[in-house]
């Protein structure tokens, strides 16, 4: 076991160390290319930055991804309240671009993914994510990659607080110590290991040998 995998609990018994993998979505299954928002904030004539700096404050984002709010909402607020510095038109406008891509998917971590299914191990995608998941998933062609999804604002709760890990486990049927996780949010690792998990963190495709030697598998290809 590497030092960025800590297993807790008891050793897992049978043949394989894991019965579930749970796997974060943007920044493992899904990536997202930076380049994409400068031109559309240039194009619109905002300043650098400002629409991520306003959609993912946390009084803006919270709401859809606890599902106190639909995404078309939250992407509304997003525009009002861009609305004071460029007028509603613009910022309204500016959202609509930026909303329309749905990032793309990586394919050698898709690839082990399905290898990891074929191996019969279950697979749960687990993200914090809006009531827009399902759309973006049947557009990336992800929509059947995986057994189940744990989306928070399905479900009203968002990593890394307990009870989300505690769902997916269930959703996977397995005890937490049989299951997995793989994200690339440190905090969102270390929510995983305190529910007693094996946790790893994701940073990059060079990992993902690494999660397939976790699993008890060797990389395909």
């Amino acid at each position: 076991m590497t030092a960025a995998a800590r297993s807790n609990g008891s050793e897992p018994a049978g043949d394989r160390p894991f019965d579930v993998l749970l796997c974060d979505l943007d920044g493992v299954l899904r990536v997202w290319d930076p380049k994409l928002w400068p031109p559309i904030e240039e194009r619109h004539g905002l300043r650098p930055g400002a629409i991520y700096s306003t959609a993912f404050q946390a009084e803006l984002l919270m709401p859809p991804v606890l599902g106190q709010i639909s995404d078309e909402q939250w992407r509304l607020a997003v525009a009002r309240e861009l609305a004071g510095e460029y007028g509603i038109e613009t910022a309204a406008a500016a959202v609509a671009d930026w909303a329309a891509p749905t990032g793309r998917v990586e394919p050698a971590a898709l690839a082990l993914v399905q290898q990891v299914r074929a191996a019969g191990i279950r697979t749960v995608l687990v993200t914090n994510a809006t009531s827009r998941l399902d759309r973006d998933l049947a557009a990336l062609g992800l929509d059947e990659a995986v057994d189940a999804v744990v989306n928070s604002s399905r479900i009203g709760v968002v990593k890394p607080d307990r009870e989300i890990y505690l769902h997916a486990a269930e959703v996977g049927g397995a005890e937490p110590r049989r299951c997995l996780f793989v994200d690339d949010t440190p905090a969102n690792v270390v929510g995983a290991e305190t529910v007693g998990m094996t946790a790893l963190l994701y940073t990059g495709p060079d990992m993902l040998p690494v999660v397939a030697t976790t699993l008890g598998l060797e990389l395909a290809g």
